[in-house]
């Protein structure tokens, strides 16, 4: 009988962005030293290091979470470096919503060189995706995936964006129980957004027939 086994198999399914880069878990570890420092800076009257110890706490466990799952060190201990950032910040100038000045910061730089990296016809969106899948610059050489990486991109700027147009006028106002709320809705919930939003940008633009993420197509 004719082997059939490798016969009429099932297409896979098309990955996504979130399927590649997945991020999950570091949103929501990401958003955890934030919220134990507000809760902590509320319950204690307002005490700045109350606050601190908290979210040092907070970050410390998690670190050790992610060393126990076998993460590698400096990828575990980047939570822990910006709480202790955050917290030389607020130490120096007193005011609990700077706490958050690092977060607004970094957005605004973010949306900045995602933007540049548009125009330059180097979307980052492309160099985290190609450096996920292995691929080095080899999706620079295929033209379609250029073009779809950069309308994608553009949905990452706009997720920056959205956050300097919360943060800023929050801690302009010294909101700090707003400022963390805001850091929690629009951390894990904002980035699958985005996620799914950039993905399906991409899908659109490539052209009927293109071999996907994984197969760049060079150019002729």
């Amino acid at each position: 009988m004719p082997d059939v086994s490798h016969q009429t198999r099932p297409a896979p399914e098309p990955e996504s962005l979130a399927a590649l880069l997945g991020g999950r878990s570091g949103a929501v570890d990401a958003s955890a030293p934030p919220v134990f420092f507000v809760t902590a800076w509320l319950v204690a009257g307002e005490s700045i290091g109350a606050g601190i110890a908290a979210a040092f706490a907070a970050a410390a466990v998690i670190a050790g979470i992610r060393l126990r799952r076998g993460a590698r060190p400096r990828a575990a201990l980047v939570g822990l470096l910006a709480t202790g950032i955050a917290a030389l910040v607020v130490l120096y100038t007193g005011r609990a919503s700077d706490f958050f000045l690092i977060q607004l910061a970094s957005n605004v730089a973010s949306a900045l060189a995602w933007a540049v990296s548009i125009v330059l016809r180097w979307p980052l969106l492309g160099v985290v995706v190609g450096g996920v899948l292995g691929q080095k610059a080899r999706w620079r050489r295929d033209p379609d995936l250029v073009r779809a990486y950069g309308r994608g991109s553009w949905v990452w700027v706009m997720q920056y964006l959205i956050r300097v147009a919360v943060f800023l006028p929050l801690y302009l106002a010294d909101e700090v129980v707003a400022l963390g709320i805001a850091r929690v809705v629009l951390t894990w919930p904002l980035i699958a957004a985005c996620l799914a939003v950039s993905w399906a940008v991409i899908r659109k633009t490539l052209p009927s027939g293109h071999p996907g993420l994984r197969h760049p197509a060079p150019s002729e």
